[in-house]
């Protein structure tokens, strides 16, 4: 259970950093913005380990990581949205 709890803090943490770091309107809430930063984990942890040379391999990352994951998430999320909408 600790565990559970330790990804919950860490995806809203850095769920929490993308949405200010990405500037505009983020329509989504608490539940939303820790899925963000827990995908952000795995999507940082994996790209640590591809430039470390090893191996592609899912794999979570630290407080930072998260959040340098979660940035890269939501950006290209606010990316495909918004090429969307100017049509």
């Amino acid at each position: 259970m600790e565990g559970i709890f330790s990804w919950i803090l860490l995806g809203l943490a850095a769920g929490i950093v993308a949405r200010f770091v990405v500037k505009g309107p983020h329509n989504f809430g608490c539940i939303s913005t820790i899925v963000l930063g827990i995908l952000g984990s795995v999507v940082g942890g994996t790209a640590l380990n591809l430039l470390a040379g090893n191996s592609f391999e899912l794999k979570a990352s630290g407080f930072i990581g998260a959040a340098v994951g979660a940035i890269a998430v939501l950006a290209l999320a606010k990316l495909r949205t918004s090429g969307k909408h100017s049509t």
